[in-house]
């Protein structure tokens, strides 16, 4: 394990400036609003703050007063933010994101975590937080061959907090990072104190098999709503999930187009009243795309979805789990099973339905997520 530092080669921005310069946008028949996608006006004045008021060396200046560090796990460099806890007995927490976001995403949610009492909370809640990058996304390698799904990360990171001396630990996470905080604490129950997820995938799959009970109407309905979602909404996932070779080549050529396809989940996803820039500044929502740009491995987190419909999070024969569970629910989330759905496999003790926030909820309500976390996992510390 050593420190890193944020250093992008001079070249490399200076030819993401001259790309932006010459970005070409369609302007045929284009809707003003979202339903075709993310809308012309929000993307015209993007690129206009990205091309003359865009600072990447102001942000790379304020990431690197984050506690950065890289380990090599099990032949993967994995980078990670490392912060101890202010309190009398911090527990060691790790945070996971997903796509398309980044470890940007925790930067607010971390000093809650670590620092409670500088946010109006109890020192006696405080830990050592640990955030990793997924394989392929900010400054963690990429894999270099298929097999690198939510559960094989989970491995990484279990290795990665026994590295760090943390032999008990706690995992949080939403997104891919809710399948990699489930997978910890399936297979590493005698090592992981409780989970903590603010999303539970569609594709969660508790058994099925003879002598279960049949699906409640909440399930039913949660399944149709499901369908809907996937079938209105769900194209860009699909695509991730069969073909993403393909599109990699365009989101790796061409900034505009790569702030288009993640934009585009940043404004429906997130609970914005309209106005995504008001909620994510301009400078953090390019921050998180430059991530992408300069790491060049958006087909490493593209295949990850398709790494994961080869192996779903289905927990058949893996239960039953002692681990406690606690979900904190966002009203503007993407649809999730129901408790009675998750509760066949899993040990659910804490359930909340939070008053506002969408699915990027760390980076939307840092302060609410870090009161859930800090209120889940208070009887579970130990003695």
């Amino acid at each position: 394990m050593c420190p890193f530092k944020i250093e992008i080669p001079e070249e490399q921005v200076e030819d993401l400036k001259r790309r932006l310069q010459h970005s070409r946008i369609p302007g045929t028949i284009f809707q003003v609003g979202s339903e075709d996608g993310i809308g012309l006006p929000f993307m015209r004045r993007l690129l206009d703050y990205w091309r003359e008021e865009f600072d990447w060396r102001l942000q790379e200046a304020r990431l690197n007063q984050l506690p950065h560090f890289k380990a090599d796990i099990q032949g993967y460099s994995v980078h990670f933010l490392h912060k101890f806890g202010v309190g009398p007995a911090p527990v060691p927490l790790v945070l996971t994101h997903g796509w398309p976001g980044s470890f940007l995403e925790f930067e607010t949610l971390v000093e809650h975590l670590t620092d409670p009492a500088s946010h109006g909370g109890d020192p006696s809640d405080a830990f050592d937080v640990v955030v990793p990058s997924l394989p392929g996304f900010g400054f963690s390698s990429a894999p270099e061959s298929p097999g690198t799904n939510s559960r094989r990360i989970a491995e990484l990171w279990h290795d990665l907090m026994q590295t760090l001396g943390y032999e008990r630990y706690f995992a949080q996470g939403g997104d891919i990072g809710a399948g990699v905080s489930t997978w910890l604490g399936v297979l590493h129950p005698r090592n992981v104190g409780g989970v903590h997820l603010n999303y539970v995938s569609a594709g969660f799959r508790p058994p099925l098999g003879p002598g279960t009970c049949p699906l409640n109407l909440e399930e039913a309905e949660f399944h149709e709503r499901a369908a809907a979602f996937a079938a209105e909404e769900g194209g860009y996932s699909l695509l991730q999930a069969t073909k993403p070779q393909t599109l990699s080549y365009a989101l790796s050529d061409s900034p505009i187009g790569l702030a288009a396809w993640i934009l585009e989940k940043f404004e429906s996803w997130t609970d914005n009243d309209g106005i995504l820039e008001e909620l994510v500044s301009f400078d953090r929502l390019l921050t998180n795309i430059c991530l992408y740009w300069f790491g060049n491995s958006i087909d490493a987190s593209l295949r990850l979805y398709k790494e994961n419909r080869d192996s779903p999070l289905a927990l058949e024969g893996l239960i039953p789990c002692d681990v406690p569970f606690a979900i904190a629910h966002f009203p503007k989330e993407l649809p999730i099973p129901p408790r009675s759905w998750i509760e066949r496999a899993l040990k659910v003790e804490r359930w909340t339905e939070m008053p506002r926030g969408g699915h990027f909820a760390a980076l939307e309500q840092p302060q609410a997520l870090a009161e859930d976390i800090r209120a889940s996992f208070r009887p579970w510390r130990g003695p």
